[in-house]
């Protein structure tokens, strides 16, 4: 049996701009006959092909595996990073979460430290520079062992594998009033420092990758829990109260020279 598809005739306001230091707009453009199981990446590449054969310049905006995976698929959608559906990323928003008729208003990540390349691409190298500060670990680790060898408390286990979720996408900051990076931060760090693996190097990491969140100039954290509200992979705030704490404690013992 078929299933019926419907189409969408929609107005979209997209955020236009050439460049870190040119002054953007909102240009209007229809999209026509948008089926409804398209994903909303779908509906822009309809929209780009559109403007193309028009003779005008594309909207540009990032993305890669369209699978939730990446996060690089992002946009603010109505005001809502990745969109109005809980738990998804903007490749994986479908047209039919809108109606026909519908204004849509599009832009890119709004925060100092993700200046915008052009239209809805931003810079997230900042978030590459908190990770190469400490998101990794230098203890040899060898092959895997047997599974029982390395007792892990499973709350520690099933929080280091939900923080591990964390696809780096940047909606916690463009959610935050603060451009706050904390939950970007605290899920990297609960990855690693709640294993016995990267224990040894905590302190230390918590250190480099806190000081350097703060040196690409995010914001602080002020408790709005808007991050955990759009974080795609629901990752939650416990993580960033798990950082402060081991933040609190690192800078102690490298305060006593422990």
């Amino acid at each position: 049996m078929a299933v019926s598809q419907s189409s969408l005739n929609l107005t979209l306001k997209i955020w236009r701009q050439a460049g870190p230091d040119q002054p953007g707009r909102f240009d209007t453009h229809e999209a026509k006959g948008i089926p409804d199981s398209a994903s909303f990446l779908e509906m822009l590449d309809i929209v780009n092909e559109g403007i193309i054969t028009k003779g005008g310049d594309p909207v540009v905006f990032d993305h890669d595996c369209r699978e939730g995976i990446c996060g690089t698929c992002s946009m603010v959608i109505n005001g809502m990073p990745h969109g109005p559906k809980r738990g998804v990323t903007t490749c994986q928003l479908h047209m039919r979460s809108f109606r026909n008729g519908d204004t849509i208003w599009i832009e890119p990540w709004r925060a100092k430290a993700f200046p915008v390349i052009r239209d809805l691409a931003v810079d997230r190298n900042a978030f590459e520079r908190i990770q190469q500060a400490g998101g990794y670990i230098t203890v040899r680790t060898g092959s895997a062992p047997e599974a029982n060898s390395v007792p892990v408390p499973k709350d520690d286990a099933d929080a280091s594998f939900a923080a591990a979720a964390c696809i780096g996408c940047g909606a916690c900051v463009a959610a935050c009033p603060n451009a706050s990076a904390m939950l970007f931060t605290a899920a990297k760090l609960s990855h690693f420092n709640l294993l016995p693996q990267g224990k040894p190097e905590a302190d230390k990491r918590t250190l480099a990758m806190v000081r350097t969140m703060d040196e690409q100039g995010f914001g602080n954290c002020t408790n709005h829990y808007e991050c955990e509200a759009y974080c795609p992979k629901l990752i939650s705030v416990e993580t960033i109260r798990q950082m402060n704490r081991d933040y609190r404690n690192a800078s102690a013992r490298e305060t006593a020279g422990v």
